[in-house]
């Protein structure tokens, strides 16, 4: 994600508790009792976004088929999850903010819920023992809502005047469909989206075949590789959707309708591919099954987010009336870092834009146009005290979003690459995308490879630029 301005983010993070990793955990002992079924846990137990995810189980896949009538703004859904329970449930909980839900079935068989807030809770008719697959189908319908006071402003469920934008960081996707929404629980997606004829349906992965019938058309979406929650999107409107292929992979790009075809928009996304192409080279294989972007011009999308396959851009970012291929550079090295190797727990976040702020100097240095060191320089020299008094490894939900995650990241990133040589270094993040690839890490993890690639031990290194609260002395000139 790329922010145009700083907002005010939310208020400090809650006392810290233990994060569930990948899968989930349900809060039951170490009893292997198959007798014993106790509820999974209401929350994913991360302090930064208290209340997210659920425990219990481990969600492989999503099956979403949704209406939308942008004229009465009310969507219908029904969500098919599969899942497989991580302890012995009697119940277990989906994030689903807002609407309205009328059935739930669990592996077929009636089950009975209600809601608590945001949460969905599901009691099926029989316990589910530790190891057991189950398939959830909710129907639900209503009125979809944006995220309250959220940490980048606007997001969630956005009406629109010819459609809607779904899509926020750190959590959306509970305001159009039932989720486990943490991106410690990734998945596969399944889209199938419904819209009146004349409108485009844009979502996450490979576009599957359209079809129309009684004034409305259906456009489909799959996404095979595990997806963290935040990252689905939706766009629905006037757009100009341009289809072809790259690589022989497909690419999906749309602008609105109102935007000159030539204009600074269309220009960027013009040069997904060859940006991504040198990603690549950097970074090891593209890791998905589509390229993509779309450009939203609703002024509530302050930022650009790197939604799977097909990162959104908001209209601030071409507002000088140039293509803008850095931003562009941003959102697809997060395809690597951010999407496939996805976050454990939000505190690492600088994981993600770090590596993605550093991608825009690599970029400006393959392009001629600058390099890595003067950029580091500049933001060096230029840094107030307030960014080396958040450390980026633990910047508190506050600073979730903030300039130390950014820019104190990709400082971090370029004294290891100082400190270890270019062919370790490119080594490092090849390795990291490769093991972690379609995975959650953390930040001793991300360490760990680095200190084994390179054969260096750095815990000095990343003690100070991660974890410091003064500004370390800078590293020596590459």
């Amino acid at each position: 994600m790329r922010r145009i301005r700083a907002r005010l983010l939310l208020a400090a993070v809650v006392a810290a508790t233990t994060v569930a990793t990948a899968g989930c955990t349900s809060d039951r002992d170490d009893r292997d009792d198959r007798n014993e079924f106790r509820p999974g846990a209401a929350d994913a137990g991360d302090p930064y976004v208290p209340g997210r995810g659920n425990g219990g189980y481990d969600v492989s896949g999503y099956r979403l088929r949704v209406r939308y009538d942008p004229a009465t703004d009310r969507l219908t859904g029904r969500a098919t999850v599969t899942a497989t329970a991580t302890g012995n449930l009697s119940r277990f909980n989906l994030d689903l903010i807002g609407l309205d839900v009328s059935r739930v079935t669990v592996s077929g068989a009636a089950a009975r819920h209600r809601r608590d807030g945001s949460e969905l809770v599901i009691t099926p008719p029989r316990g589910l023992p530790r190891g057991t697959a189950f398939t959830v189908e909710v129907d639900y319908a209503g009125v979809p809502t944006a995220v309250p006071d959220g940490e980048l402003g606007s997001g969630g469920f956005l009406h629109t005047a010819d459609g809607a934008i779904v899509l926020g960081q750190p959590e959306s996707a509970a305001t159009w469909f039932p989720v486990n929404d943490h991106p410690s629980d990734k998945a596969t997606y399944d889209v199938e989206v419904t819209v009146p004829d004349g409108l485009a349906a844009l979502s996450n992965g490979v576009p599957g075949q359209r079809s129309s019938t009684g004034g409305w058309t259906t456009w489909r979406w799959a996404e095979r590789a595990p997806m963290a929650s935040y990252l689905t999107t939706l766009v629905i409107g006037d757009y100009r959707v341009e289809t072809g292929t790259h690589g022989g992979r497909p690419m999906v790009t749309a602008v609105p309708a109102g935007l000159p075809a030539t204009g600074p928009e269309a220009a960027s996304l013009a040069r997904t591919g060859e940006i991504a192409d040198f990603l690549a080279s950097r970074f090891g294989p593209y890791p998905f099954d589509s390229y993509g972007g779309i450009v939203v011009t609703d002024s509530r999308i302050g930022y650009a987010l790197e939604t799977q396959s097909r990162p959104v851009y908001g209209p601030g970012f071409f507002s000088g009336g140039r293509p803008n291929p850095s931003v562009v550079v941003h959102e697809l090295a997060h395809q690597w870092f951010g999407n496939s190797v996805s976050l454990a727990k939000w505190q690492d976040i600088w994981l993600n834009e770090g590596l993605a702020t550093y991608a825009e100097w690599l970029w400006a240095e393959h392009r001629g146009t600058g390099t890595a060191q003067a950029a580091f320089d500049r933001r060096y020299a230029g840094s107030s005290s307030r960014l080396w008094q958040t450390p980026p490894a633990e910047p508190g939900r506050q600073n979730l979003f903030g300039e130390s995650v950014y820019q104190r990241g990709g400082m971090t990133v370029h004294a290891l690459r100082v400190a270890v040589g270019d062919p370790a270094f490119f080594k490092i993040l090849k390795t990291w995308a490769a093991e972690k690839r379609n995975g959650n890490a953390t930040t001793d993890e991300f360490v760990a490879v680095a200190e084994r690639v390179s054969g260096k031990q750095l815990d000095k290194l990343f003690a100070a630029w991660l974890h410091g609260t003064e500004r370390p002395p800078a590293p020596k000139r590459l």
